[in-house]
């Protein structure tokens, strides 16, 4: 006969009833299952109130053991008994109708915002309507606020922008009243003179990035107005020295000023390169008053034609090409007009070149439209002042 189970390893039968089991048909009696206290199963779960026989042996079973005792979650609660948001892990419900309560609103969201908002919107539910103005959707090229070297920055095009048409009748309009000014005599050429070395002096640090710079602005525009008192005075064949002494006299200055400067070593060194170059171009303006009258009048002419055919939609290098080339037909006109004739086209033709160069420098590094308005304006004028006074020594004699 077989070995009872204590003495093996197999796992007891289950009886199918009440009451002793024969096994095999031999008639032995097998003694009942032990309970699941002296073995490895776990016990049964009870599917409802009341003891639950195990094996149909009728044996009662103790209920399950709270959750607070296991590992187990806590069950879900049956509807119609919602367990408290703080004893679960669960979010509340969205009902779509009446406010959250106050412990079981989700961070950051506001008092007097409906449930059913946003992206937990219940079916059904109506859609917000905002408080505030509608705006659309930001762009670049639809924004009138942002300027154009913004604009031309923000789209990744060339830092090169040339002044439009605008600033170039602005320069053959200054052009022509230095023209007419020169043709009169000193002192009538000494407004429009003064005009030019105001906006060389704003327009450069302006170009450089620096604004505002109203004490370097005004220290450039003093030695200006103070190269124009001494050329005035020392008389127009002591030019060349007025000019330099003046220019030595300011850089000095400016030195001194930046070095009393409280700001960085880096911010310092840019604001003494910007105040001396801004100096400097404003004082060279003087050499108008130094040139010959009649050099003045074509020179004049000459950037005024050449810069408004500059401004022309054309190709860079052609329109640099045209440009040079009708400022010295201009010159040439220029010639006829003062008695210097066709040799006149060489002073037009040099003034022509410095000043398609003042305007390229003008529109370096995504100007604004102050810096056209400015620097684009007096940078072509003023560039053209040295080619004025050589070339008109030479063609004057």
């Amino acid at each position: 006969p077989p070995a009872p189970y204590e003495e093996t390893a197999l796992i007891p039968p289950v009886a199918a009833g009440p009451g002793p089991v024969s096994h095999g048909g031999q008639g032995r009696p097998v003694p009942p299952p032990a309970p699941y206290e002296e073995t490895a199963l776990i016990p049964p779960v009870a599917a409802g109130p009341g003891p639950v026989s195990h094996g149909g042996q009728g044996r009662p079973v103790p209920p399950s053991a709270p959750y607070e005792e296991t590992a187990l979650i806590p069950p879900t609660p049956a509807a119609g008994t919602p367990a408290h948001a703080a004893e679960t892990a669960y979010l509340p419900p969205v009902t779509g109708a009446g406010p959250m309560p106050e412990e079981a609103r989700p961070a950051g969201q506001a008092a007097g915002v409906p449930a059913g908002t946003g992206g937990h919107r219940a079916p059904g539910a109506a859609e917000p309507v905002a408080d505030g103005p509608a705006y659309g959707p930001p762009t670049v090229t639809g924004n009138t606020r942002i300027t154009d070297a913004q604009r031309a920055r923000a789209e990744g095009r060339s830092p090169i922008i040339d002044p439009g048409t605008q600033p170039a009748l602005l320069t053959a309009a200054l052009g022509l009243l230095l023209a007419g000014g020169a043709a009169l005599g000193w002192f009538a050429l000494l407004l429009p003179l003064v005009v030019l070395q105001g906006l060389t002096a704003a327009g450069w640090f302006r170009l450089n990035g620096m604004w505002p710079a109203r004490q370097g602005i005004a220290l450039a525009f003093a030695g200006a107005l103070a190269a124009d008192a001494v050329l005035l005075a020392a008389g127009r064949s002591n030019g060349p020295a007025a000019v330099l002494g003046t220019l030595g006299v300011w850089v000095l200055l400016c030195l001194v000023l930046q070095l009393r400067s409280t700001a960085p070593a880096d911010d310092r060194l840019h604001g003494l390169f910007a105040t001396v170059a801004s100096a400097a171009l404003a004082i060279t303006a003087t050499g108008y008053l130094a040139a010959a009258t009649d050099a003045v009048v074509v020179g004049g002419i000459a950037v005024a034609v050449a810069v408004f055919v500059r401004s022309l939609p054309l190709p860079a290098a052609a329109s640099m090409a045209v440009a040079v080339l009708a400022g010295a037909g201009a010159g040439a006109l220029g010639g006829t007009l003062t008695g210097l004739g066709a040799s006149a086209a060489l002073i037009g033709a040099g003034a022509a070149v410095c000043a398609v160069i003042g305007h390229r420098v003008a529109a370096y590094d995504y100007p604004s439209r102050f810096v056209h308005m400015t620097a684009g304006v007096a940078l072509p004028l003023t560039a053209a002042v040295p080619a004025v006074y050589l070339l008109g020594r030479v063609v004057t004699g």
